[in-house]
């Protein structure tokens, strides 16, 4: 697993330093933090920077605040966004508004709690958390969601006589992802290693597309390879295939009192004291 989702030793190291850092600083309390992108999808280059994200709850009295400042003259804001270096992407949201995101069905939130890469968890507030993204899960709104990335990067960066290796994975990822929410009941893994062992186990087009991951996890990010017709030619037939329109899948269902008291549950059992 180390070899196909690396994290370095001293950036781990550098990641919980840094969440720290936050906490005391904003004095809030990390839920979850954990590792989005190329590194968490399972297809990261030697180069690629480390995209750690997280979900943070600030203290009670800090979500009834009349001016709602976090200090002078500071508009109260519900992400905290560190600069971004060479290597290292932090940033995360509140509490409240990942609530709001699941009961939007947001599919990065999702990922997020299925990250295959974690850097710190209270296991409590994530089961709650995760409970909650099946309550509101919609297959239509998250098929929509991955059928959309497709399109894009499939549009502006697959018709060329040479492809990158990285967009060929982002077109992929997305269309095996529309392909499980079509076919079953849960929200698609963030790995993709877990879509390719569902849906595509064995066979010629499994063997192409693990030699691009070998290629890939070997290469620069910006490395581009003459176009491979067996893999664009997959592309291209799921593609068509849901042009069209969406098949018929369900939206989502929960309710927002129910939200609501997770919300006030969360609070009482997570915030800092």
């Amino acid at each position: 697993m180390d070899d196909i989702h690396p994290i370095a030793p001293d950036k781990r190291a550098a990641i919980l330093s840094t969440l720290a850092e936050i906490e005391r600083r904003h004095d809030v309390r990390v839920l979850l933090a954990c590792e989005s992108g190329s590194r968490g999808w399972g297809f990261s280059s030697p180069d690629s920077d480390y995209d750690a994200r997280f979900i943070y709850v600030h203290r009670q009295p800090w979500y009834l605040s009349i001016n709602e400042e976090t200090g002078p003259g500071q508009p109260q804001r519900d992400v905290i966004e560190l600069p971004i270096d060479d290597e290292l992407d932090v940033s995360g949201w509140d509490l409240r508004k990942a609530l709001r995101l699941v009961s939007k069905s947001n599919p990065t939130l999702i990922e997020w709690l299925r990250s295959p890469i974690i850097y710190q968890q209270d296991d409590a507030a994530v089961s709650q958390l995760w409970e909650a993204a099946k309550e509101f899960y919609s297959p239509l709104g998250s098929w929509w969601h991955y059928m959309s990335m497709a399109r894009t990067t499939h549009s502006r960066h697959l018709g060329e006589p040479t492809v990158s290796t990285k967009k060929y994975l982002y077109v992929l990822r997305a269309l095996l992802a529309c392909q499980w929410i079509e076919n079953e009941p849960t929200p698609p893994p963030m790995a993709f290693e877990n879509l390719l062992e569902r849906l595509l186990p064995e066979g010629a087009l499994r063997e192409a597309i693990d030699a691009l991951l070998v290629v890939k996890r070997a290469s620069a990010e910006v490395t581009a390879r003459p176009r491979i017709p067996l893999i664009s030619d997959y592309i291209d037939h799921a593609m068509a295939a849901r042009a069209a329109q969406a098949p018929p899948l369900p939206t989502g269902h929960g309710e927002g009192a129910w939200l609501d008291a997770l919300f006030r549950r969360m609070l009482a059992e997570h915030a800092p004291t």
